[in-house]
């Protein structure tokens, strides 16, 4: 298709949702994913970008909608770009989970599997996140009916979400959805704070501002978390910022700091101050204990991880008998989660503090037949180290998004583990791994769970059986 600026197209309808939220339409037979409409709609649509097989465009006109519309719960629906599928209902929203992963296995994969099981949604589709990470900005984002209104905004201070694309502006919120009244409360309360105290926040561009970002956590149990990344080390608006916090929250768990001077905001090379409470708060699952400190990882959606746990488990059939192998266990949820029904588990993890937590939790815990190691896992997952540990009966893989390195796929293939579950964030990196183990084992079970309604991402959990 030979086209020239910005073309619009008349009267689209919009066939399906695809990734990253977008949804997909034809356009003389091109492929066209578009923002900001969902299927069943009729729509102009503007084209923004040409690739070679595909293009992107954007709705901006609406014939008709769609039956299987709702209205957006939030205000800044369209404009955060955090949930993309809140006009969505979400019985649609399952339904097209469950296809991504049927295309990204069956159709683009080429896989053999049998009949999905129906998509695991959660119970609560909204204040499901048990973090949220804000940033501090100077030049927060114009929304378009500030830009329209006319009125000079001299004071550009935002906290909120940083915007897709302009990595140094954030959309300063009026509300949030995603995690709950505890959240909206700290959040609402320290930029009030600061704005009348007129703390300057962060300019990323040039690196100066006191205020930097603002994490919550909350566990089921009941604990929270407050983590304040200050930039500037200026020791008096530290302690007054902080101060005022905890004379607003003085139930706070953990209410914690830290000085980032860095050019990003990770801060897993830095400390982290205490300045009320404890260090740490704990979650739980069947009586577990889970230490969750401030450089924790712990699935973002608690509720939801214990289904996905239990589904883990029950594909692995263990009878404990077993020796378990858990690749990518981070802090060892799920090596202690199946613990009690096997013989012996074998955690592997790149990030030697997600280890320590590990091992302190299974301490906590009283578990004394998981072992953790701390190393990338295509340098140590290999025949000398299963040597070492003993042979798997099962392994259960759990990598981030871009899934496995090739060696550690091989490794598995060999392994002659009787059986493998995969527990996977991408759907398409999984089928990926699939297609090199699936020459040795066979894909029994299949098993999506939705994590993260209203956004487009979707877990999926793979029981394979080694071929006899």
């Amino acid at each position: 298709m030979r086209m020239k600026g910005n073309p619009i197209y008349e009267k689209v309808e919009i066939m399906a949702a695809s990734s990253e939220g977008k949804s997909l339409a034809r356009i003389d037979n091109v492929v066209v994913f578009v923002n900001n409409a969902v299927p069943g709609d009729v729509v102009d649509v503007k084209i923004m970008r040409k690739h070679r097989r595909f293009l992107e465009g954007t709705a901006i006109h609406f014939h008709t909608l769609s039956k299987d519309r709702v209205e957006p719960v939030c205000t800044h629906f369209g404009t955060c770009g955090g949930c993309k599928w809140q006009s969505l209902n979400y019985a649609t929203q399952l339904k097209y989970k469950q296809q991504q992963v049927h295309d990204a296995l069956v159709r683009i994969g080429k896989l053999e599997v049998p009949e999905f099981q129906p998509i695991m949604g959660p119970t609560e589709v909204y204040n499901y996140r048990n973090r949220l990470d804000f940033g501090f900005s100077d030049k927060k984002w114009l929304t378009i009916e500030e830009i329209q209104s006319g009125v000079q905004i001299d004071d550009r201070s935002g906290l909120g979400f940083h915007i897709s694309g302009a990595f140094d502006k954030v959309l300063d919120l009026k509300e949030c959805h995603l995690q709950g009244a505890f959240s909206e409360s700290v959040r609402k309360f320290v930029r009030e704070y600061t704005r009348k105290k007129n703390y300057p926040y962060f300019n990323i561009r040039d690196q100066h501002g006191l205020m930097r970002s603002l994490i919550i956590r909350t566990s089921s149990t009941g604990e929270t978390m407050v983590i304040v990344q200050f930039f500037a080390d200026n020791k008096e608006q530290i302690e007054d910022v902080m101060s005022a916090i905890h004379t607003e929250f003085p139930n706070i768990t953990s209410l914690l700091y830290i000085i980032n001077q860095k050019g990003n905001d990770t801060y897993f090379d830095l400390p982290v101050h205490v300045y009320a409470g404890r260090d740490h708060m704990f979650e739980q699952m069947e009586g577990l204990k889970f230490r969750i400190g401030p450089k924790s990882f712990y699935q973002t959606n608690s509720a939801q991880a214990y289904e996905l746990y239990k589904i883990t488990r029950e594909f692995a059939r263990l009878t404990g008998n077993e020796v378990v192998f858990d690749l990518y266990t981070g802090t060892g949820t799920i090596a202690q989660f199946v613990s009690s029904k096997a013989k012996k588990v074998v955690g592997v993890e790149l990030v030697p503090s997600a280890i320590a937590d590990a091992k302190e939790n299974a301490g906590l815990n009283g578990i004394t037949n998981c072992s953790f190691f701390a190393s990338d896992m295509k340098d140590i997952f290999n025949a000398s180290f299963m040597n070492e540990h003993g042979k798997p009966d099962v392994i259960i893989t759990d990598p981030p998004r871009a899934g496995m390195h090739e060696d550690v796929c091989t490794a598995i293939r060999d392994s002659g583990a009787k059986r493998i579950v995969y527990v996977s964030c991408n759907p398409a990196s999984q089928a990926r791994d699939l297609a090199i183990l699936s020459s040795h084992y066979t894909i029994t079970k299949v098993q999506p769970v939705d994590m993260f309604p209203q956004t487009h991402h979707v877990e999926n959990v793979v029981r394979l059986d080694i071929r006899l």
